[in-house]
């Protein structure tokens, strides 16, 4: 993995600016209701991840396996296993090729390219953030008249974006990318044996790697996200709690390899959690 994240050349980074979306990306103002943040799914004592099959958005309590819907609910359960954004700085990085990370994949169906356009469609989706009393179309402006309306955020937003100094839809996703692009784990034992230290891994571990490159994994999870962040169909099993098939890349049920990486912090495993342990995830395949 490379040493440092690579930054889009319109979203540089700042120091105010990760600070910034470090704040927001843990305030639920951002939610219709005021009542989760991005960080209650992708919690840091859950790898940046979630340890729930599929998610509860909104009109929920708790985190993790304590998280359940307050009553009454008519909330449904969030599509899909909520991913680790660990990492998701290096999405699409593959061996060998220039990266560009303003047009880097970003969930299981790849229907967003960038952490920028990633950053505001869980605050438009009814089931995660948005929630009821507000459309898709003006939850992002309400967000913005929320942070306008708070001197301090009028603060921060000035010093991380000085020229403009706007709170607007853009810079909202810019300070949450920013941030989220500081969450790398890119020195691993396994980085540094890549890197020449032969003493890195164990005799286990190596035999591991080498079971790993010999029975095919690395047609799928190779580079240095060990993804090729393609999408396949391998026919993993619904969640039944959602009440219906996901069918994912355009009807495909086709769906994009996850990394590899931090994985034992990040279980259940797969699109629709289904799969509790790294042990069933290399039955299943």
């Amino acid at each position: 993995m490379p040493l440092k994240a690579p930054f889009p050349k319109d979203n540089p980074f700042s120091e105010p600016k990760a600070q910034l979306g470090k704040l927001l990306f843990f305030d639920p103002i951002l939610s219709g209701n005021k009542d989760v943040a991005c960080a209650t799914c992708h919690h840091p004592e859950f790898g940046f991840a979630e340890s729930l099959e599929v998610s509860i958005g909104v009109n929920g309590l708790g985190l993790g396996q304590k998280r359940k819907f307050k009553l009454p609910n008519d909330i449904p359960l969030v599509k899909r296993n909520s991913q680790t954004i660990l990492n998701t700085a290096f999405n699409g990085l593959k061996n060998k090729k220039t990266y560009h990370p303003d047009v880097a994949p970003m969930f299981c169906d790849l229907r967003a390219e960038s952490l920028e356009m990633q950053a505001l469609e869980p605050l438009k989706t009814f089931e995660e953030m948005r929630g009821h009393g507000i459309s898709e179309e003006n939850i992002l402006a309400e967000a913005v008249k929320r942070l306008k309306a708070i001197p301090e955020y009028r603060k921060l937003f000035k010093a991380a974006f000085p020229i403009s100094a706007e709170i607007s839809e853009q810079t909202l996703a810019k300070a949450i990318a920013t941030y989220e692009r500081t969450l790398i784990a890119n020195n691993t034992r396994f980085d540094l044996y890549m890197r020449g230290d032969k003493t890195a891994l164990s005799a286990n571990e190596l035999l591991g790697l080498n079971a790993f490159l010999k029975s095919g994994c690395t047609k799928c999870h190779n580079g240095p996200m060990f993804s090729d962040f393609e999408p396949h169909a391998i026919a993993v099993i619904d969640n039944e709690r959602l009440g219906h098939s996901d069918t994912g890349l355009d009807s495909t049920y086709a769906f994009r390899t996850p990394s590899l990486r931090n994985l034992r912090f990040t279980a259940p495993y797969m699109h629709s959690g289904k799969i509790k342990t790294l042990k069933q995830v290399l039955k299943f395949l």
